[in-house]
């Protein structure tokens, strides 16, 4: 096979500046590469150029080219599975998409078969996709670039919303293609723990967009400072806490499917408590139900109060949801929009317009004003996200995912923002993550979801 070679190339979004200039590459054939660097570098852009959707779809080629060998086929894995589904079910999305290579009917079971097995998703093969979590939608995609044989695996994010498990399994069925069946596999990730042994080559942007090949011994010591400390020490709960949500008796179903049940279970009030488990196992509906989008059974209270009880307008002004999906949290257009809206609904003077400002800059998104918020990258977006919703300020904020599409300082300077709030407003923050890279210096408590039960830990 060819290598992917990337000639001086300069590629802008409509009416911006260049997203990435001059920009010269030669990425391996049958290597698995990853490209690296802050959110918003254009990481996203260039595998979208190797896929041939830009400038196609959208953007300009203003010099230069990407050379692809044209008898090499391309599969592509998005940010958001979400955007790559047609069909309803894990199943029927193989079969159309084998039916539009024109593979041979009598071909198409065996390959569907092969598939779910090399993912190890069998079990989703006839589910809705509806019903399916952020990192079960990720594997079933990648599933599907497996089933239709691509010569090139191009995976944008594609562990950002996996359990740590489910990534070693998918990074390890990765090395397999390529030293099995010699593809070519590029991915970009800001988590860098578990490819020390995998990765053949590392292709580092900055915040100028320029790229570097990183050398051997600059592969050894990025890749190094990624290695989680294992069994980081969490505190438990204290009999000084004040209990905020409890839950007594509370199951949650999704079908014939049981996936939580809670005897008494109780979250506190001011701590920041990240929850774990592993992908589908109920995390995501949890939270839907804690603010009322989900039928449960048993009983959740407020304070004391049976949220039932509670107007859901009063309700909503006191948690609010952070979508694991940023695009899903957006109803206007542009950015100056989306904070004008958070400001109209905001419950506290905390974040005053000169706050905001100052978080703009700190989030590096200072200056985008008129940008429309879906021509962000994935991390400006979960950036922009996370602020507006912070700029209400309700009681109980409840994130799910908030760490997806973020590089390392983006992360620190989100924490910083989200812990600042907190203390100053006496709020509660309840988070989902699978990422735990960092985390252990915001964590107040751990709470472990498994077996349909949720339980304190005291390590991380």
């Amino acid at each position: 096979m060819a290598p992917i070679k990337i000639d001086h190339l300069t590629f802008q979004y409509d009416q911006q500046p260049p997203t990435l200039t001059d920009l010269t590459l030669t990425i391996p054939a049958g290597q698995l590469s990853l490209l690296v660097g802050p959110s918003g570098c254009g990481k996203s852009t260039l595998l979208k150029l190797m896929a041939g959707l830009y400038p196609t779809f959208g953007g300009q080629l203003l010099h230069g080219h990407v050379d692809v060998a044209t008898d090499q086929q391309i599969g592509f894995m998005f940010q958001d599975p979400d955007q790559q589904f047609t069909l309803d079910t894990v199943r029927h999305e193989l079969i159309f998409s084998l039916e539009n290579l024109q593979v041979a009917p009598d071909e198409i079971d065996r390959r569907v078969q092969q598939a779910l097995r090399f993912c190890h998703i069998e079990p989703l093969a006839d589910r809705q996709f509806s019903t399916l979590s952020g990192g079960e939608k990720q594997k079933c995609a990648l599933a599907i670039m497996i089933a239709m044989d691509s010569h090139i695996f191009l995976l944008d994010e594609p562990f950002a919303s996996v359990d740590p498990q489910s990534r070693k399994q998918l990074l390890d069925q990765l090395a397999v293609l390529r030293d099995q069946y010699h593809k070519t596999i590029i991915i970009t990730d800001h988590d860098l723990s578990g490819y020390d042994t995998l990765v053949d080559q590392i292709y580092q942007f900055n915040p100028q967009r320029q790229v570097r090949q990183l050398a051997t011994e600059q592969r050894h010591t990025l890749l190094a400072s990624y290695h989680q400390q294992a069994h980081v020490p969490v505190a438990l709960p204290g009999a000084t806490d004040h209990e905020v949500i409890h839950l007594q008796s509370l199951t949650l179903a999704r079908g014939t499917r049981s996936l939580l049940t809670a005897a008494d279970f109780s979250l506190y009030a001011h701590k920041l408590t990240l929850i774990t488990g592993h992908n589908g196992i109920g995390k995501s509906t949890l939270f839907t139900a804690l603010v009322r989008m989900f039928a449960y059974q048993g009983t959740i209270t407020l304070d004391g109060t049976d949220i039932q009880a509670i107007r859901k307008k009063k309700y909503w002004q006191q948690i609010a949801l952070v979508f694991q999906e940023s695009a899903h949290q957006f109803i206007d257009i542009t950015v100056a929009e989306e904070l004008a809206l958070s400001k109209q609904h905001r419950l506290t003077d905390y974040f005053s317009d000169q706050k905001i400002d100052q978080a703009l800059t700190q989030l590096g998104l200072d200056g985008m004003d008129e940008r429309v918020v879906y021509s962000l990258s994935e991390g400006q977006q979960k950036k922009l996200q996370i602020l507006t919703m912070l700029i209400i300020s309700p009681a109980i904020l409840l994130l799910d995912e908030p760490l997806k599409g973020l590089d390392r300082q983006s992360i620190n300077q989100v924490f910083q923002l989200l812990h600042e709030s907190c203390q100053a407003q006496h709020q509660t923050a309840i988070i989902i993550s699978h990422q735990l890279t960092d985390l252990a210096t915001w964590v107040d408590y751990h709470v472990v979801f498994d077996q349909h039960h949720l339980q304190y830990a005291e390590v991380l």
